[in-house]
């Protein structure tokens, strides 16, 4: 039996013609990961439907961890969560030893587990900023 996830989204339209009112059933090792981001105390976390996008894959789910040591926590919650709960492993990790840009490729959705200067510096979210955006909290 699923459990809810519990997690508040807020979705954050790119243009008008892309604002939805509610958000979409994310799989569900994408809400798995986003659970475990926050499990971890990411902030900022954000999820990218890239599926009207054009993308190579249909989800970013993209965090920031606040040091290195919480971004390879971060990354090794989610690594954890998605094997145990769903038997998925990633295809490609990534930057693990720098902790600045982690990248888990599980090939239907990429987790980017950023430092806030790596962050800020590449962008993301403007770079794919004609797909929809979704904001996750733990709080409220």
């Amino acid at each position: 039996m699923a459990k809810s996830s519990g997690l508040k989204t807020k979705s954050v339209a790119t243009t008008a013609a892309t604002r939805k009112k509610t958000p979409p059933k994310f799989p569900k090792s994408v809400a798995g990961a986003v659970r475990a981001t926050l499990d971890k105390k990411a902030i900022d976390v954000v999820v990218l439907d890239l599926r009207k996008a054009g993308g190579f894959t249909d989800f970013f789910v993209i965090c920031t961890g606040t040091n290195p040591r919480q971004s390879n926590a971060i990354a090794d919650g989610v690594q954890e969560t998605l094997r145990t709960e769903f038997g998925e492993r990633p295809h490609l990790a990534e930057g693990i030893e720098k902790s600045q840009w982690i990248l888990l490729d599980y090939f239907n959705f990429v987790v980017h587990v950023f430092s806030r200067e790596c962050r800020a510096f590449y962008e993301l979210e403007r770079l794919w900023g004609n797909s929809e955006r979704y904001e996750f909290s733990d709080k409220e």
